[in-house]
């Protein structure tokens, strides 16, 4: 249940009773994201009347995001595949991400040129162009996470959790990555999106909350939650409602235990400026 006590009177459930989620995305009137605890990518209108769309055959289908035509993309993590979903409904393989690295993959963002980038790994970003062709241009990430893409296609940020910040590319016109700095110090950030006032939002497990904060560091909200927040987008009819997934978190050895308990909730609220970028 949600703790009135830490929470802004505003902030309101959508759905309850999730296994493990993650990777919400607003795409087509509805709010989708991966339940990769229960292995399903669940989308739902802003009732809360919910559709399974797709349920993988794989475990940890942590992320995904859309090609420009439309087709899905499936980060399959420990597989180290990108899938792809076909107009059947059945999986294939997008991209065989093993030969760059086989240690396991996790969040993906599409630009709106069309390069997908994927993280994981030893702390890597790949980049799979529209053809699946996969290679590496980035490295050195303290636990790569969420990741987000300027309106103009010009910089990439990801949430460097271990390192407890966040940090920016420069995307060239062949969709490589130069020019690393430091966007803004400060939390434990996991999964991210942009607002029209250029500002992030990330979710933040250990701290329970959601936070908005502007390049150089400067925090301008703080939403405190009571379980962990692990990613939030923005939405809606006008782009302006917060969705965040928040789950209690007892650690990696336990995942299994709280993906039974299904304390995993959709939470809303109003935000002061409009979604941007990508997701």
């Amino acid at each position: 249940m949600l703790s009135k006590q830490s929470l802004p009177p505003k902030v309101t459930p959508l759905l309850t009773g999730l296994a493990m989620g993650e990777s919400p995305r607003w795409h087509e009137h509805r709010l989708w994201f991966s339940d990769w605890g229960a292995r399903e990518i669940v989308a739902t209108d802003l009732d809360g009347n919910r559709e399974v769309v797709v349920r993988t055959p794989f475990g940890l289908p942590f992320c995904f995001d859309w090609l420009s035509d439309g087709q899905l993309l499936i980060v399959a993590g420990r597989e180290s595949r990108l899938m792809r979903r076909e107009p059947d409904g059945s999986l294939a393989v997008h991209a065989d991400l093993s030969k760059i690295s086989d240690q396991g993959w996790n969040e993906i963002v599409v630009d709106g040129r069309g390069h997908a980038y994927v993280n994981g790994g030893p702390g890597i970003i790949a980049l799979v162009t529209l053809d699946g062709t996969a290679r590496q241009v980035a490295d050195g990430i303290a636990f790569p996470n969420g990741m987000a893409i300027t309106p103009d296609n010009r910089t990439l940020i990801i949430a460097e959790s271990h390192g407890k910040r966040l940090t920016a590319f420069e995307i060239g016109a062949d969709g490589s990555l130069s020019n690393r700095r430091v966007w803004a110090d400060g939390g434990v950030p996991d999964g991210i999106c942009i607002d029209a006032d250029y500002a992030v939002w990330y979710g933040d497990v250990p701290n329970r909350r959601c936070v908005r904060v502007r390049e150089g560091g400067e925090v301008l909200q703080t939403i405190d939650l009571d379980r962990g927040c692990f990613a939030c987008t923005l939405g809606g009819v006008d782009g302006k409602r917060l969705f965040m997934i928040a789950t209690e978190w007892r650690g990696m050895e336990k995942i299994q235990e709280v993906a039974d308990a299904r304390t995993g909730q959709v939470l809303t609220v109003e935000a002061p400026a409009r979604h941007a970028g990508w997701p």
